[in-house]
């Protein structure tokens, strides 16, 4: 371990997540390169309370995150779970033995609501011995954490990615966890939220004027990662708006679609339910509102020819 820029490269040879330190006892949890259910988490190092945001969605990928987090600092206090899927929520009940798990209302209502779900979705996937660990501490609005050392701010913004998103703000180290409100080399995702929703919490998020910007999934980076979602939202909405005018379904609409800047992000085939919202909010849903879920989902894997990949 190296002072000024720590790497803790861990421990399943497949994936190689790696623990940088991005501030000053700060440190993001990446694991390559970002797809299904390979997301970020972050931890903030404090003598009394640190912090831990997000897990991982099996059991052995938790375990080599609580591992990493243990040769850097001492044991998370508070676990914040940015929303409630289950690859930033299923590892929580391996911190709890010394953790406080915290998010917000919605989100545990969604977790107690959908339980394990995600692991019906991708059955080969090893997930091991996992349960559904509920935040023991909600809020509504806002909460600001006491870590000792850092100022940590949790704000609700939503619906967005799902009804409800927490993003997780150092103001003092200009570094924002963005939880997948912002996917980083990987296309955005609103299955469970809104496209409207989106571009609303990406002002929000450009407001506070974060330097460094640890997103869902995929490589830390900067502001820039703000405006490249901001501008895959309104490109969405444009294509829904000529598509919908078309009479193309968002599944044929999709299959017409020329990607062009969009091409080379991860996992495009969420381009599908994605135009399922935005047509849904031309009609005048409500953003957040209930679709069909299972037919957004099935519509993406029809477009995609076979089950999106998940290397979890």
């Amino acid at each position: 371990m190296v002072a000024g820029g720590r790497t803790v490269t861990t421990y399943r040879s497949t994936a190689q997540p790696r623990l940088d330190e991005i501030a000053d006892g700060v440190f993001a949890y990446v694991q390559p390169d970002g797809g299904w259910c390979l997301n970020n988490a972050g931890y903030i190092a404090s003598d009394d309370r640190p912090v831990l945001v997000d897990t991982a969605a099996t059991h052995d990928r938790a375990l080599a995150l609580k591992r990493a987090v243990a040769e850097v600092g001492p044991a998370p206090r508070f676990v914040v779970n940015t929303h409630s899927h289950g690859d930033h929520t299923f590892g929580n009940s391996l911190f709890t033995d010394r953790a406080l798990v915290v998010a917000h209302e919605t989100t545990a209502v969604e977790m107690e609501t959908v339980g394990l779900h995600l692991t019906t979705l991708w059955p080969q996937v090893c997930w091991g011995d996992l349960s559904v660990e509920l935040p023991g501490l909600t809020f509504r609005d806002g909460l600001r954490l006491d870590t000792g050392t850092a100022q940590v701010d949790l704000i609700a913004l939503g619906p967005a990615h799902t009804a409800v998103d927490t993003v997780v703000w150092l103001p003092g180290q200009g570094v924002l966890f963005a939880g997948d409100l912002l996917m980083s080399g990987a296309t955005p995702f609103c299955l469970m939220g809104s496209i409207s929703g989106s571009l609303e919490a990406v002002a929000a998020m450009r407001a506070l004027g974060p330097r460094t910007i640890v997103a869902g999934h995929g490589p830390v980076a900067g502001p820039e990662l703000l405006d490249t979602t901001e501008r895959y939202f309104r490109w969405l909405q444009d294509l829904a708006r000529d598509t919908a005018a078309a009479g193309l379904s968002p599944l044929e609409a999709a299959r017409e679609t020329d990607l062009g800047e969009w091409a080379g992000l991860l996992d495009s085939e969420r381009l599908v339910p994605n135009l399922h919202r935005a047509y849904a909010e031309l009609r005048g849903a409500e953003p957040g509102a209930a679709l069909d879920i299972g037919e957004m989902f099935s519509d993406m894997v029809a477009f995609h020819g076979r089950l999106p990949a998940c290397h979890a």
